[in-house]
């Protein structure tokens, strides 16, 4: 299984918040990944900056914001060229949909922690 690095985009320090599951789920499927957040911290042993770093060779970009808080995020989302972006329940959003199709990024409507679970990441 092809390991692929993810950002994960909303993450919490919060244990019951899906996103920290997610980073919890990706780390034991050794998957490499890294985290932006609300606030710095630790999950994992992988560090939540809260700073737009220039993370290198993100295959995939899991959102963990409404769409309203995905808005700031548009441009670097864009700018780390990633293959695909995962909008977890509650995160559909036709613009940024729209924006990834004219940037020839894929993107599905699905669940980080399901697909992981069936294989299907």
């Amino acid at each position: 299984m092809e390991n692929k690095k993810t950002l994960v985009l909303g993450a919490s320090l919060n244990t019951s918040r899906y996103s920290n599951l997610a980073i919890n789920r990706l780390v034991a499927y050794k998957h490499p990944v890294v985290a932006v957040g609300l606030r710095k911290g630790e999950v994992a042993g992988v560090p939540i900056v809260t700073e737009k770093e220039s993370f290198e060779e993100v295959d995939t970009v899991t959102l963990y914001l409404n769409a309203k808080r995905q808005e700031e995020y548009y441009d670097y989302i864009i700018s780390l060229h990633p293959e695909r972006v995962i909008f977890n329940p509650g995160t559909e959003n036709p613009e940024l949909y729209r924006l990834l199709r004219e940037n020839n990024i894929d993107f599905e409507n699905a669940c980080t922690l399901i697909m992981l679970g069936t294989n299907q990441y």
